[in-house]
């Protein structure tokens, strides 16, 4: 039987204007979801409706615990991206997956826009968490 992935042996990065932000290594989940969508049209004399669909993008999540400024850094531009105050601002978000047989095929996500930034501290024993929700027109894989 194959040995099948983990989460210990994924690797999140974001990367803003070329820089990997490294030391965001307290990812606790990574979600990211293909858009696509099923068309259906019915045709007179067909018994059966013929199918197609239409690629609508990229979404996805990342969850994570922090440590350090990092987060700080990553929410600022963001913000400064979304205010149009630093022009080409690119992010970008790329994920290793490590499988025990030594492949290692990477998931590239160029050009990521995003929904709300929440942060939070959910009780005196609880970790400082945030969440980035993301979508992006594209995505390619590298094998």
């Amino acid at each position: 039987m194959a040995a099948r992935i983990k989460g210990q042996e994924v690797e999140v990065l974001v990367v803003v204007d070329g820089a990997p932000k490294t030391n965001m290594t307290s990812v606790r989940s990574f979600e990211v979801t293909l858009n696509t969508e099923i068309m259906s049209e019915g045709y007179l004399g067909e018994t059966t409706e013929r199918k197609d669909s239409i690629f609508k993008g990229v979404s996805g999540k990342i969850e994570l615990h922090f440590d350090n400024q990092e987060v700080m850094k990553v929410y600022q531009a963001i913000v400064d991206k979304a205010r149009r105050r630093t022009p080409g601002t690119k992010i970008n978000i790329k994920a290793t997956l490590n499988f025990p047989g030594g492949q290692r095929p990477r998931i590239l996500v160029s050009d990521v826009e995003f929904g709300a930034l929440p942060l939070s501290f959910g009780s005196r024993s609880d970790y400082g968490s945030a969440t980035l929700d993301f979508e992006s027109s594209d995505v390619s894989f590298m094998y």
